[in-house]
């Protein structure tokens, strides 16, 4: 268990820095940012207390808020898509949610996909409406949540599959 700890401090601690310090300060066009710290809350391990993945999630998103200036906007979205992971874990591999025996090494990839999008899609949502805040922008925040979404959801990918353990 102490190796899984480790493993997942670990994880949490580089996804932030590199999140921080390179992923924050690419901006394409003005719409393309990746966020790829949400991994940590993609990995968590399913049986995982809610109380504590609620609070680790919203740290993280704190994390990135404090050094983003940009008001806890990150945080709100970690809550909410930590808080909506076992519906969308039902959703999308159904039984092997119920009886925890997923792991996302070893679904198939239109599987992982699917999980992938739905939890980028929830907090890019979420994130571009409180970060702009306006109904009347309603088509940028889209744009922003299609382009921002769509990177990310490439980037996360390359990710799990260049850093997927072999053990697992």
């Amino acid at each position: 268990m102490n190796n899984n700890i480790l493993l997942y401090i670990g994880r949490f601690l580089i996804l932030v820095l590199v999140q921080v310090f390179v992923l924050n300060h690419i901006n394409f066009l003005g719409y393309l940012n990746p966020y790829i710290y949400i991994i940590f809350i993609l990995l968590a391990p399913i049986n995982i207390n809610k109380s504590l993945f609620l609070f680790l999630s919203f740290i993280l998103g704190l994390t990135i808020d404090l050094f983003g200036d940009s008001g806890g906007i990150h945080a709100t979205a970690c809550i909410c898509i930590a808080y909506l992971r076992p519906v969308i874990l039902r959703s999308v591999f159904g039984l092997s949610y119920e009886f925890q025996t997923v792991k996302l090494s070893k679904v198939g990839f239109g599987q992982r996909l699917a999980y992938v999008t739905l939890i980028v899609l929830i907090h890019h949502i979420i994130l571009f409406s409180l970060e702009i805040f306006n109904f009347s922008h309603i088509l940028l925040i889209a744009k922003k949540t299609l382009f921002s979404s769509l990177f990310s959801i490439i980037v996360i990918m390359v990710v799990l599959v260049l850093f997927r353990r072999k053990d697992s």
